[in-house]
C-alpha cells in the first residue's frame, strides 16, 4: 500500500486502525488492547500491527480529555474574573439534578475552582464592549504573583462582556506571561466568544485543565510517531496536532464524533441518509442522531458534571458498554453499569484479575459470542465467565441462565433509554429511524432494541468494530467562530461586517493548515423574545439583506415547530430576539471510497455451538466474510468476524445488501 491514511481510534478497551490507500482505495483494518495507562502506547502498537506502510497522514480520535473530566482530574486550577464576581462559579446554575423532587437532599458539588483559588480584578466593559472602568493593571500584576507564589499553573481568566472585547483579558494574559511564564492560561474570548458568564467561566477554566496533559501527550505521541498528525475534534472536524493543543477543549468528545460522522457516511451510501447511530463499545454506548446525512449538532454539551458550551456532535453516552459491570443494590436487585472492568483488568473472561461479572461474560456465558475476541488473538476463558454468572445468581436467587439473560435485558433497555432521550425527548419518532450500529459490542442487541423502540430496522456496517476509526478518515479540517449579538432588529450592516470578522479569521486559521480555498459554512442562533434559550439554524451564504433575513427566520420558525411542536410565525407579539452569530471555516479533504461486496469464495457456515436466547438453540455460526451480497439468514443464527458479533434471535432475519452491510430486522 503507498499513499496510506491511517485513522486511530482509542477506546476505552480497545484502540481500533484503519488504512486507506488513497491510490486503490483498499482498506485494512486492525485493532488491540488499549493501555489506560498511557494510551500513545496502544495507538503505536495499532499503527505497527499494520507493518511498513508508506503513511501521508495520520487522524487520531482521543479520549485523553474526556477522561480527565469524567475523573474529575482538575485540581490545581486558578480562576481571574472581574471583580466583584468572585462567586460567579459558586452561584451557578439554579437547576438540580433530578428536579426540585430531590432538592432537600442534594448538596451542590465542589465547584471546579474552589473560592481560595480565585482572584479579580478591576475593570469594567458594558455588553457593548465598551470599556466603563479602566483595567486595573497593579492588581492583574497583584494576582499574577500570587498564584505564581502559591504553584498554581493552570488558570482560566473570565472578565465581565469579553465577549464583546476582549482587550482586558488579552492584557491579562499579557501580564501573567510576564510574571508568571510557566502558567498554561486559556482566557475566555479565545475559548467562547459568547455571552452566559457561567458557561464561559467554565468553559475556559476546562480548557485550561486539559491543556498540560493534552500537551504532554500530544508532544509524546508526536515524537514517538515521527510524523505530524491531525486530532479529531467533538464539531465534527479535524485540526493539526500542533494547532489542537491551543484549544485542546474541541476534542473532549473526539471519538465519538468520528464514530457517528463514519456511520453517517456508511447509512448514507447504503440508502438511510437519516438513521440513529449507536456506537457500542467496552466501557460505554454513544448514540446520535443523522438528518440528511448530517449528525446534530449542539452548544449545550457536558462532559461529567461540567457544561462544555463548544460546538459538538450531539451524543448521549450512557454507562452500558460490554465490559459494564452486574451489581446487584443495596435493595437486592440486579443492576448493570455504569462502572465499567475496562481494558485492564476487564472482564472474567479475559483472565486479567477480573473480579465482577461484566455484559461481555454474559454473552460468553450464553455462547452469544464466541470463546475468543480478534478473530482468536484474545482467548477468553469461558469457565471464569460460568463461575462468576453462577456466583451471582446464588446471591439473587436466580438460575444462572435467567441471570445472564436479566444482565442483557437491562443493558439494552440502558441503550434505548438513550436512544428515547436524543430522539423523543427531542421531538422524533425513533420509529422513523434505522439504527446504524457499530463497535465492538454495539451490534449484539440489535434484535432487543428492535423489539424495545418498535424500530424499522438494525444496519451493521462491514467491520463494525472500526467505524470510528473509519469515521476519522471521512472528516474535514474545520473550525468554529461565535460572536454574541443580542437584537431584535438585527442590523444587515452590523451582521455583515461580523460575520466578514469571523469569515476573516476561520480563513487565516486554514490557512495555517494549508487551504487556500476554504469553505464558510454561516449559522445563528435565534430564539422568541423572553426565552431563555436559542435554537440555532443555518445561515444561506451570499449578501445579507433583507431576503437573507427573512430566510433565517422562516428556518429559525420551522427549527422551533420541529423541536417544541409550535411557532409563532403570525403573532406579532412574540418576535425573534437573534444572539448569536457563528461561522464555520472548513478545509474539504478527499473520502475513502465505498466498494461495493464482492462475491465470497468460503463457506458461510463454519461450525454450531449452543446458543441461549429464550431458549437454548444448536445455532449455526456463519462467517460474514462468507456472506455473498442478497444472502439472507434466518435466526436462530450468530454472524461472526474479526472485531463483531451480530447474534440474529429466532423471528429475526439478517440480509446482506450490495456494500456488505447487514440489516436486521422482525420476521
Amino acid at each position: 500500500m503507498r499513499d496510506v491514511r491511517i485513522g486511530v481510534d482509542t477506546g476505552g478497551t480497545f484502540t481500533d486502525v484503519v488504512a486507506v490507500d488513497e491510490g486503490t482505495g483498499e482498506i485494512v483494518t486492525t485493532k488491540t488492547p488499549s493501555t489506560p495507562a498511557n494510551p500513545a502506547d496502544g495507538f503505536v502498537t495499532g499503527v505497527r500491527k499494520l507493518g511498513e506502510l508508506d503513511v501521508t497522514s495520520v487522524v487520531h480520535g482521543t479520549t485523553v480529555a474526556t477522561n480527565q473530566l469524567l475523573e474529575e482530574r482538575v485540581e490545581g486550577l486558578g480562576f481571574v474574573t472581574t471583580e466583584g464576581f468572585e462567586f460567579v462559579l459558586e452561584i451557578g446554575r439554579q437547576s438540580v439534578p433530578d428536579g426540585y423532587g430531590n432538592s432537600y437532599f442534594w448538596v451542590k458539588p465542589p465547584r471546579i475552582v474552589p473560592v481560595h483559588l480565585v482572584r479579580t480584578v478591576g475593570g469594567r466593559l458594558d455588553h457593548t464592549g465598551a470599556e466603563v472602568r479602566p483595567f486595573a493593571e497593579d492588581q492583574a500584576v497583584e494576582a499574577a504573583r500570587w498564584f505564581r507564589s502559591r504553584g498554581v499553573t493552570a488558570i482560566g481568566v473570565c472578565f465581565l462582556h469579553s465577549y464583546a472585547n476582549p482587550e482586558h483579558e488579552r492584557r491579562m494574559r499579557d501580564v501573567l506571561a510576564r510574571e508568571h511564564p510557566d502558567a498554561v492560561v486559556s482566557i475566555s474570548s479565545d475559548v467562547l466568544r459568547e455571552y452566559r458568564e457561567y458557561e464561559r467561566s467554565v468553559t475556559t477554566l476546562v480548557d485550561a485543565a486539559v491543556k498540560p496533559v493534552m500537551r504532554r501527550y500530544i508532544a509524546d505521541l508526536s515524537q514517538r510517531l515521527g510524523m505530524p498528525f491531525s486530532v479529531m475534534k467533538s464539531n465534527g472536524g479535524v485540526l493539526s496536532a500542533r494547532e489542537v493543543v491551543n484549544q485542546p477543549i474541541s476534542t473532549v468528545l473526539s471519538g465519538p464524533a468520528a464514530g457517528a460522522l463514519g456511520a453517517a457516511m456508511l447509512a448514507a451510501n447504503a440508502g438511510h441518509p437519516s438513521v440513529i447511530t449507536l456506537d457500542g463499545g467496552g466501557t460505554s454506548t454513544d448514540v446520535a442522531v443523522v438528518i440528511d446525512g448530517e449528525p446534530s449538532v449542539t452548544t449545550e454539551g457536558t462532559v461529567g458534571r461540567f457544561p462544555v458550551k463548544i460546538p459538538m456532535i450531539d451524543i448521549v453516552t450512557v454507562g452500558a458498554g460490554g465490559g459494564s459491570i452486574a451489581w446487584i443494590s443495596p435493595e437486592g436487585t440486579l443492576k448493570v453499569g455504569p462502572r465499567s472492568a475496562g481494558a485492564d483488568p476487564g472482564p472474567l473472561c479475559y483472565g486479567r484479575g477480573g473480579t465482577e461479572v461484566t455484559v461481555t461474560d454474559a454473552h460468553v456465558f450464553l455462547g452469544r459470542i464466541p470463546p475468543h475476541l480478534l478473530g482468536g488473538e484474545i482467548p477468553l476463558d469461558v469457565d471464569a465467565a460460568r463461575a462468576g454468572v453462577e456466583a451471582l445468581a446464588g446471591k439473587l436467587g436466580l438460575s444462572p441462565e435467567r441471570t445472564a439473560t436479566g444482565i442483557l435485558e437491562i443493558s439494552a433497555f440502558n441503550q434505548s433509554n438513550a436512544i428515547r432521550q436524543i430522539t423523543v425527548k427531542r421531538g422524533l419518532d425513533v420509529r422513523d429511524f434505522p439504527l446504524v450500529t457499530f463497535g465492538g459490542s454495539g451490534p449484539l442487541l440489535a434484535c432487543r432494541l428492535i423489539d424495545i423502540l418498535g424500530l424499522p430496522a438494525v444496519v451493521v456496517p462491514p467491520e463494525p468494530g472500526n467505524v470510528s476509526a473509519f469515521g476519522l478518515l471521512t472528516v474535514d479540517v474545520k473550525n468554529d467562530y461565535v460572536r454574541t449579538h443580542v437584537t431584535r432588529d438585527l442590523s444587515l450592516q452590523a451582521a455583515a461586517r461580523i460575520f466578514g470578522e469571523l469569515e476573516g479569521e476561520a480563513a487565516e486559521a486554514l490557512e495555517r493548515e494549508g487551504f487556500d480555498e476554504p469553505v464558510h459554512a454561516r449559522s445563528a442562533d435565534l430564539r422568541y423574545y423572553g426565552q431563555a434559550y436559542e435554537v440555532r439554524v443555518p445561515a444561506p451564504p451570499g449578501p445579507i439583506d433583507e431576503a437573507w433575513r427573512a430566510q433565517v427566520v422562516e428556518r429559525f420558525h420551522d427549527a422551533h415547530e420541529r423541536l417544541y411542536g409550535y411557532a409563532y410565525r403570525d403573532d406579532p407579539r412574540q418576535g425573534v430576539e437573534w444572539v448569536n452569530l457563528r461561522v464555520s471555516g472548513i478545509g474539504p479533504i478527499a473520502r475513502p471510497p465505498i466498494r461495493r461486496r464482492p462475491y465470497p469464495r468460503t463457506e458461510a457456515v463454519s461450525a454450531t455451538r449452543k446458543v441461549r436466547f429464550e431458549e437454548e438453540h444448536d445455532t449455526p455460526i456463519l462467517q460474514r466474510a462468507a456472506l455473498e451480497s442478497g444472502a439472507v439468514v434466518e435466526g436462530p443464527a450468530v454472524i461472526e468476524e474479526y472485531g463483531s458479533t451480530i447474534p440474529v434471535h429466532p423471528g429475526f432475519t439478517a440480509t446482506v445488501d450490495a456494500y456488505g452491510n447487514v440489516e436486521v430486522r422482525r420476521g
